[in-house]
């Protein structure tokens, strides 16, 4: 495996460790994998680094929903049309291309419920090409990015017996 793959998978499980880290896991030198990280942000492969945060463990409500979305397309009018007018909405934190019953997935966040039922009927359904949406709130995350939310701890609830 060549470095920069190497120096990715590392990214993906820790995007906080640092270069001497990585350099030391890898036996490389650690401007090799500076260069590397570099490069990798440098041709796009690697688009950013946020943290994956907990909002209820914080004493934030942050409303999410998940969002199915319907076009149709026109001779001069494409997915990625579609897609790049989407994406440019704060409220939508994820937006992807899928196979199935819908065409697009979109994960949107605001402040209420109100406010993303507003935003998901005032924003996203009246572009032209949208024939109808799905909204579906996120009632509560047990993993993102592949992390695991909650405590940990088993259910500690005694069982009772009629």
């Amino acid at each position: 495996m060549d470095t920069q793959r190497e120096v990715l998978d590392l990214l993906c499980e820790n995007a906080r460790v640092e270069t001497a880290d990585i350099a030391r896991q890898l036996g490389v030198a650690e401007e090799e994998v500076a260069a590397a990280v570099d490069a990798l942000e440098a041709d796009g492969s690697v688009r950013g680094y946020q943290a994956v945060v907990d909002w209820e463990a914080v004493g934030e409500e942050r409303v999410r929903a998940f969002v199915e979305c319907n076009v149709t397309l026109d001779r001069e009018t494409g997915y990625d049309d579609i897609a790049g007018r989407l994406v440019k909405f704060d409220e939508v934190r994820t937006l992807r291309l899928v196979s199935g019953d819908y065409d697009f997935a979109l994960t949107v966040e605001g402040e209420s419920m109100s406010a993303v039922s507003r935003f998901v009927s005032e924003q996203v359904a009246p572009v032209p090409e949208v024939t109808q949406t799905v909204t579906h709130f996120i009632m509560e995350s047990y993993k993102e990015a592949g992390i695991e939310f909650g405590d940990g701890h088993d259910d500690d609830r005694l069982s009772v017996t009629p």
